[in-house]
Protein backbone atom coordinates (compact mmCIF):
# COMPACT_ATOMS: atom_id res chain seq x y z
CA UNK A 1 0.00 0.00 0.00
CA UNK A 2 1.49 3.35 -1.05
CA UNK A 3 0.63 6.97 -0.61
CA UNK A 4 -1.09 9.27 -3.05
CA UNK A 5 0.31 12.79 -3.20
CA UNK A 6 -1.21 15.94 -4.64
CA UNK A 7 0.42 19.36 -4.63
CA UNK A 8 -1.74 22.24 -5.78
CA UNK A 9 -1.51 26.00 -6.10
CA UNK A 10 -4.51 28.28 -6.58
CA UNK A 11 -4.04 27.96 -10.36
CA UNK A 12 -2.42 24.57 -11.02
CA UNK A 13 -2.06 21.00 -9.92
CA UNK A 14 1.70 20.52 -9.76
CA UNK A 15 1.75 16.88 -8.61
CA UNK A 16 -0.84 14.13 -8.80
CA UNK A 17 1.18 11.02 -7.92
CA UNK A 18 -0.03 7.58 -6.92
CA UNK A 19 2.06 4.82 -5.32
CA UNK A 20 4.44 7.15 -3.50
CA UNK A 21 6.73 5.32 -1.04
CA UNK A 22 7.57 8.16 1.33
CA UNK A 23 7.31 11.91 1.74
CA UNK A 24 9.57 14.32 3.61
CA UNK A 25 8.41 17.82 4.53
CA UNK A 26 9.29 20.58 6.97
CA UNK A 27 7.14 22.63 9.35
CA UNK A 28 7.96 24.98 12.23
CA UNK A 29 8.94 22.04 14.46
CA UNK A 30 11.43 20.68 11.91
CA UNK A 31 11.68 18.03 9.23
CA UNK A 32 9.37 15.01 9.31
CA UNK A 33 8.54 11.98 7.21
CA UNK A 34 5.30 10.37 6.12
CA UNK A 35 4.83 6.70 5.29
CA UNK A 36 1.70 4.72 4.45
CA UNK A 37 -0.47 4.28 7.54
CA UNK A 38 0.40 7.71 8.98
CA UNK A 39 -2.21 9.13 11.36
CA UNK A 40 -4.42 11.98 10.16
CA UNK A 41 -2.38 15.12 10.32
CA UNK A 42 -2.55 18.81 9.41
CA UNK A 43 0.35 21.27 9.53
CA UNK A 44 1.49 24.61 8.15
CA UNK A 45 4.51 24.50 5.86
CA UNK A 46 6.93 27.42 5.57
CA UNK A 47 8.82 28.07 2.35
CA UNK A 48 10.58 24.71 1.95
CA UNK A 49 11.34 21.79 -0.35
CA UNK A 50 8.89 18.88 -0.35
CA UNK A 51 10.59 15.56 -1.21
CA UNK A 52 9.06 12.24 -2.11
CA UNK A 53 10.13 8.85 -3.42
CA UNK A 54 8.16 7.19 -6.16
CA UNK A 55 7.35 3.48 -6.17
CA UNK A 56 10.42 3.01 -8.39
CA UNK A 57 12.65 4.72 -5.80
CA UNK A 58 13.16 7.95 -7.76
CA UNK A 59 13.39 11.01 -5.52
CA UNK A 60 11.37 14.05 -6.66
CA UNK A 61 11.33 17.63 -5.37
CA UNK A 62 9.04 20.64 -5.20
CA UNK A 63 10.14 24.01 -3.81
CA UNK A 64 7.12 25.67 -2.26
CA UNK A 65 6.12 28.98 -0.89
CA UNK A 66 4.25 28.50 2.40
CA UNK A 67 1.24 26.21 2.46
CA UNK A 68 -0.69 23.45 4.24
CA UNK A 69 -0.09 19.72 4.34
CA UNK A 70 -2.87 17.28 5.22
CA UNK A 71 -2.72 13.51 5.68
CA UNK A 72 -6.03 11.62 5.68
CA UNK A 73 -6.87 7.95 5.85
CA UNK A 74 -3.24 6.96 6.26
CA UNK A 75 -2.63 7.13 2.52
CA UNK A 76 -3.76 10.47 1.08
CA UNK A 77 -1.36 13.42 1.34
CA UNK A 78 -2.55 16.78 0.04
CA UNK A 79 -0.42 19.91 -0.10
CA UNK A 80 -1.87 23.31 -0.93
CA UNK A 81 0.71 26.04 -1.42
CA UNK A 82 0.76 29.60 -2.69
CA UNK A 83 3.26 28.73 -5.40
CA UNK A 84 5.55 25.84 -6.22
CA UNK A 85 8.40 24.90 -8.53
CA UNK A 86 9.13 21.31 -9.55
CA UNK A 87 12.70 20.32 -10.30
CA UNK A 88 15.39 17.67 -10.18
CA UNK A 89 18.25 19.90 -8.94
CA UNK A 90 17.89 19.91 -5.16
CA UNK A 91 20.58 22.56 -4.63
CA UNK A 92 18.90 24.98 -7.05
CA UNK A 93 15.54 24.42 -5.34
CA UNK A 94 17.09 24.99 -1.90
CA UNK A 95 18.56 28.27 -3.18
CA UNK A 96 15.10 29.21 -4.47
CA UNK A 97 13.64 28.48 -1.01
CA UNK A 98 16.30 30.63 0.67
CA UNK A 99 15.31 33.50 -1.64
CA UNK A 100 11.61 32.93 -0.82
CA UNK A 101 12.33 32.95 2.92
CA UNK A 102 14.36 36.16 2.59
CA UNK A 103 11.52 37.78 0.65
CA UNK A 104 9.02 36.70 3.33
CA UNK A 105 11.25 38.12 6.09
CA UNK A 106 11.58 41.40 4.19
CA UNK A 107 7.81 41.55 3.72
CA UNK A 108 7.21 40.92 7.45
CA UNK A 109 9.76 43.60 8.37
CA UNK A 110 8.07 46.14 6.08
CA UNK A 111 4.67 45.25 7.59
CA UNK A 112 5.99 45.75 11.15
CA UNK A 113 7.49 49.12 10.22
CA UNK A 114 4.25 50.23 8.57
CA UNK A 115 2.22 49.12 11.60
CA UNK A 116 4.53 51.12 13.91
CA UNK A 117 4.28 54.15 11.64
CA UNK A 118 0.48 53.95 11.65
CA UNK A 119 0.38 53.53 15.43
CA UNK A 120 2.64 56.55 15.96
CA UNK A 121 0.55 58.63 13.59
CA UNK A 122 -2.63 57.60 15.43
CA UNK A 123 -1.18 58.56 18.81
CA UNK A 124 -0.11 61.96 17.44
CA UNK A 125 -3.58 62.58 16.03
CA UNK A 126 -5.20 61.59 19.33
CA UNK A 127 -2.93 64.00 21.18
CA UNK A 128 -3.99 66.84 18.89
CA UNK A 129 -7.67 66.02 19.45
CA UNK A 130 -7.41 65.78 23.23
CA UNK A 131 -4.93 68.63 23.71
CA UNK A 132 -5.38 71.03 20.79
CA UNK A 133 -3.98 74.01 22.75
CA UNK A 134 -0.79 72.06 23.52
CA UNK A 135 0.64 70.87 20.20
CA UNK A 136 3.87 69.85 21.95
CA UNK A 137 2.17 68.10 24.85
CA UNK A 138 4.62 65.21 24.92
CA UNK A 139 7.78 67.29 24.71
CA UNK A 140 10.19 66.53 27.56
CA UNK A 141 10.63 68.10 29.96
CA UNK A 142 7.03 69.38 29.94
CA UNK A 143 6.56 73.13 30.16
CA UNK A 144 5.35 74.26 33.58
CA UNK A 145 2.76 77.01 33.48
CA UNK A 146 1.13 78.97 36.26
CA UNK A 147 -2.00 79.80 34.28
CA UNK A 148 -5.25 79.16 36.11
CA UNK A 149 -3.72 79.15 39.63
Amino acid sequence: MGLSLSVTTPLHTLVAAQSVRSIRAEDQSGSFGILAGHVDFLTVLPASVLRWKTAEGVERYCAMRSGLLRVTGGSVVEVACREGVLGDDLEALLAHVRALRQAEEDEERRARIEAMRMQTQTVRQMMQVFHPQRPAGLDHPPAITTEGR
